[in-house]
């Protein structure tokens, strides 16, 4: 009986999510439908639409505002916090009220008047904001924060409870037990909980705790390891009535290859000549601060190891690094100069790297180039940290757009991996979109407390590869 209630009520969360993303769809083409027949049809554009025409216009607005706010993830009310569903929610409708404005120009067969479509903006910026605040509300009080057993098995339960204390609108921690008071102990205590959290416990432990909690229907929680991830991106096929999990292993076919080429010039090219201008500008301003080198260039790892210069605009002082040592920049680095914190802040470094693309050197989308010195001290700890090379390094990845610049290394492997073993080319055009999302969250560019190269959090990894057994000993 209990676990037919959890079971509905999950269902019944899904099914009001569902209801406000009709609502927020709806009002939406309402607005965008009072411009049109009030505005642009038989005035902007004298000869005007039929009724097929007006519902094939606003079939194709309805078609943009599902796929935009899907890759913005901008309809999840009930699982993001309240001002990122409204970023989310602007972003999407500034992008898809921009491209039906083109739309329609190129019906009229010229620029029509933007102001109707800058009045609706505002319009629907207004209505999301009610529309957020309203359902977000609703699912506090019907949804409270789920109650919570933590299980694990190392240190990494620190950084990753401080994670989940972040979001305690929808978790709370009601205990934690290391997984050594025994997986018999721990299965007597789950079912006082409405789920569990299990970070870093072996494989053999882990799949015990997760088989109970799949018999008495109770949610869980997995911190995943190196492994998991490889086999999450593995292909299903079956040896006659045996199913299989094929890993490839080969990074990218040649086809992959040749359309993400292909990808990165008709999206870099447009970029590169649009960005010129504000390029520069920067490098005039860099120059004039100290008269120093404006570009900056440092060799960095790609596909399969080689190395390649890779450019930035200067942000440090000249030889920030002349003692020969690597370091990563600190949240308050005295080596930034003043126009330095500017261009870091705004990502205007980062321009030049698109010469490195053009040139083939790099990716759009891939794993952030790293210094062969950092990627050795990396893999000391954490031998896995060369799989990134599987792949042309990038310069956005979900590294960059989910993490933040002081994620842990052993988190944004992991995040490239998954990138890695579930690429697609939908996938690199998805990730190219949320990288427009963060370019204005200062969160992501937040350095690391001091310039040491930090911890890879690889003793984790390593005790992994040590103590993972396989199912023989369930």
């Amino acid at each position: 009986m209990q676990e037919r209630t959890k079971k509905n009520k999950d269902q019944y969360k899904k099914t009001l999510n569902f209801i406000a993303t009709v609502v927020l769809v709806a009002v939406y083409t309402g607005i965008f439908a009072y411009m049109w027949f009030s505005y642009y049809n038989n005035k902007e554009i004298a000869w005007g639409f039929h009724t097929r025409g007006n519902w094939l216009l606003l079939a194709i607005y309805v078609i943009l505002i599902i796929i935009i706010s899907r890759v913005y993830n901008a309809f999840a009310v009930n699982l993001k916090k309240a001002g990122d569903v409204i970023y989310s929610q602007a972003l999407s409708m500034a992008c898809v009220n921009v491209i039906t404005y083109f739309q329609i120009s190129l019906l009229a067969r010229e620029m029509l008047n933007v102001i109707p479509f800058v009045i609706m903006m505002v319009a629907d910026l207004l209505f999301v904001s009610l529309w957020t605040l309203a359902f977000h509300k609703l699912f506090k009080k019907l949804y409270p924060p789920h109650n919570l057993l933590m299980v694990y098995g190392s240190r990494l339960v620190e950084s990753f409870s401080k994670k989940v204390a972040a979001r305690k609108d929808r978790y709370r921690i009601g205990r934690f037990m290391h997984i050594s008071e025994g997986v018999e102990e721990i299965c007597k205590v789950i079912p006082e909980y409405e789920g569990v959290v299990i970070c870093d416990v072996t494989s053999k432990e882990r799949n015990r705790i997760l088989k109970y909690c799949f018999e008495k229907s109770i949610r869980s929680y997995t911190v995943p390891k190196i492994s998991d991830i490889l086999i999450r991106g593995a292909e299903d096929i079956h040896m006659f009535d045996s199913p299989l999990l094929l890993n490839r292993n080969i990074g990218l076919t040649f086809g992959e290859r040749l359309l993400k080429r292909l990808l990165d010039l008709v999206i870099v090219i447009p970029i590169t000549i649009v960005a010129l201008p504000f390029m520069g500008i920067t490098a005039l301003f860099i120059k004039l601060y100290d008269g120093g080198p404006v570009i900056y260039k440092q060799e960095r790892l790609t596909e399969g190891g080689k190395t390649f210069n890779v450019y930035k605009f200067r942000s440090m002082i000249v030889d920030a690094e002349k003692d020969g040592k690597a370091r990563l920049a600190a949240e308050k680095d005295d080596r930034i100069t003043p126009v330095g914190k500017i261009i870091r802040k705004i990502r205007m470094d980062e321009l030049p790297q698109l010469f490195n693309i053009l040139f083939g050197q790099m990716s759009f989308v891939g794993p952030r180039p790293e210094r062969p010195s950092i990627a050795d001290e990396y893999q000391k700890e954490m031998p896995e940290f060369k799989y990134r090379t599987k792949v042309k390094a990038g310069l956005t990845g979900y590294a960059q757009v989910l993490g933040k610049y002081n994620t842990t290394p052993y988190d944004k492997l992991k995040l490239d991996l998954t990138y890695i073993t579930n690429y697609s080319i939908l996938l690199d055009i998805k990730l190219i979109f949320m990288t427009v999302k963060i370019l204005f969250e200062s969160e992501s560019t937040e350095g690391f407390e001091d310039n040491s190269i930090p911890s890879a959090g690889g003793v984790e990894t390593q005790k992994e590869e040590k103590t993972e057994s396989d199912d023989r000993n369930e």
